[in-house]
């Protein structure tokens, strides 16, 4: 089964958003550095072409890799934050992505 596209980009949006509540320049410089990461590991598990859908596949079979390597980074309790802020910023990416929507096939 395959993982709700809509939901997904609205859980990543959410994560973008409690990003930019952060206390501090500082905290939320941490917590972007730690997304940075997280875009380059997705980026080496789906390649630089891909559509919404496989990210939202790849984020439905379960994220614990991506929070692990966010916990590495030091993020706390923020963690999931940071896994959906990274899924947020890697989905404008996909070749389907258009404004924040999954755009149809042709």
């Amino acid at each position: 089964m395959s993982y709700a596209v809509e939901n997904a980009l609205f859980q990543w949006r959410d994560g973008a958003r409690r990003l930019t509540e952060a206390p501090s320049d500082r905290e939320r410089l941490r917590l972007e550095a730690a997304v940075d990461a997280l875009v380059d590991e997705l980026r080496r598990r789906l390649g630089s072409s891909f559509r919404v859908e496989e990210l939202a596949e790849l984020y439905g079979q379960g994220t614990d890799w991506a929070e692990e390597l966010a916990g590495r980074r030091g993020v706390g309790i923020a963690a999931q934050h940071v896994v959906d802020a990274a899924f947020a910023r890697y989905a404008r990416e996909a070749t389907n992505y258009a404004g924040g929507v999954a755009r149809e096939r042709p």
